[in-house]
């Protein structure tokens, strides 16, 4: 949720006031959607482990449990492809939002032609890239 995070400008000019410019984007679905799916996975896998090793009889018994676990399992794997893509796609966004030359150039007072802006530092994005990769 971008557009909630207040982004201070700069005052070049002779204004009293500061300005403040709010960053575009809600790329907060994809990320929701990812952690989800991770917490309804941990969920499951607790289950199954308990169900393994407290009711192994129960689970060797009964020829429907081992199927319907492996078609959970199936399904929570393409979920999580498709959370992991979503969140992927996410981050690129988030990215893209936030690069200095898309904030520099969203500043108005970095328009006029006597004025020079430049970034002070690149973001750091290496964690949030790992957090695709997992």
């Amino acid at each position: 949720r971008l557009y909630q995070i207040p982004f201070g400008m700069p005052n070049c000019e002779e204004e009293a006031e500061a300005r403040t410019l709010y960053l575009v984007g809600d790329f907060s679905a994809p990320a929701e959607f990812f952690v989800t799916l991770g917490v309804f996975s941990f969920l499951y896998s607790m289950a199954a482990l308990v169900l393994y090793l407290r009711f192994h009889s129960l689970y060797t018994e009964n020829t429907k449990l081992p199927f319907t676990d492996f078609c959970v399992t199936v399904c929570f794997a393409f979920f999580w492809l498709v959370a992991a893509a979503a969140w992927g796609k996410g981050l690129s966004d988030v990215k893209a939002a936030t690069r200095p030359s898309t904030l520099i150039s969203a500043m108005a007072v970095c328009q006029s032609p006597e004025v020079t802006c430049s970034a002070g530092t690149t973001p750091a994005m290496g964690l949030a890239n790992i957090s695709v990769v997992r």
